[in-house]
C-alpha cells in the first residue's frame, strides 16, 4: 500500500479538515467514502493553520507552530460532494470542546474546516450552522478558515490505522447517528 500522494485526476477538488488526532480521521473518511470508484482519490494526513514552514510532527505536539493536525482529502465531486465531506465531518468528531478531542488536548487537536473555495466556505458556514442548531445544540466551536500552506505529515503516519491496526484511534472518532440536516 503506497503512501505517496495519489495522482489527480483533473476535475478532482479538495477538502481540509481539522478533527482531533489526523491518524482517525483520515481512517474515518477513507472507511466510509472508499477509493476512487466511489469518489475519494486520496486522503493525506498533515499539518494547516499555523505560522512555521515545514513543521515536523513533535514541533506541531509542542503547540508552538500553530498548526492543527488535519486531514486533506482530494475526490471526485462527481461521486461525492462537499455538503457529504461536511457533514460527515460533523458526525464523526466532538465538534464541541476547543483544542481538545477525548483525551487529546492541544491546539493541534482543534476542530476546523480550511475552505479551498468561497462556494467552500459558503457550504461550511452554512452547514456549520445547521448542525450547531440541529445537532450539537449550540456548542458548535469549530473554526472556519480559508486553506493556506498544507504540510504532509511524515509518511510514518500516512495509512497510520492501515500499517497499525489496533494502534491508537482517538475514543471520539466514530460516527453518531443524527437526523437528516433540515
Amino acid at each position: 500500500m503506497s503512501t505517496a500522494p495519489a495522482v489527480v485526476p483533473e476535475g478532482a477538488e479538495k477538502a481540509t479538515f481539522a478533527a482531533g488526532c489526523f491518524w482517525g480521521v483520515e481512517y474515518m473518511y477513507r472507511k466510509h467514502f472508499g477509493d476512487s470508484a466511489k469518489g475519494l482519490y486520496d486522503a493525506r494526513v498533515g499539518y494547516i493553520g499555523g505560522d512555521s514552514s515545514n513543521p515536523s510532527y513533535r514541533a506541531v505536539c509542542s503547540g508552538a507552530t500553530g498548526h492543527a493536525e488535519a486531514t486533506q482529502i482530494t475526490y471526485d465531486p462527481t461521486k461525492i460532494t462537499y455538503n457529504q465531506l461536511v457533514e460527515f465531518f460533523y458526525k464523526m468528531h466532538d465538534p464541541t470542546t476547543v483544542n481538545q478531542q477525548g483525551p487529546d488536548r492541544g491546539t493541534q487537536y482543534r476542530s476546523g474546516i480550511f475552505y479551498h473555495t468561497p462556494e467552500q466556505e459558503t457550504v461550511a458556514r452554512d452547514i456549520t450552522k445547521r448542525a450547531n442548531e440541529q445537532w450539537w445544540g449550540g456548542k458548535v466551536v469549530t473554526e472556519i478558515l480559508p486553506a493556506r500552506q498544507w504540510w504532509d505529515a511524515e509518511d510514518y503516519h500516512q495509512l497510520y490505522l492501515n500499517k497499525n491496526p489496533g494502534g491508537y484511534e482517538c475514543p471520539s472518532h466514530y460516527l453518531r447517528k443524527f437526523p437528516e440536516l433540515k
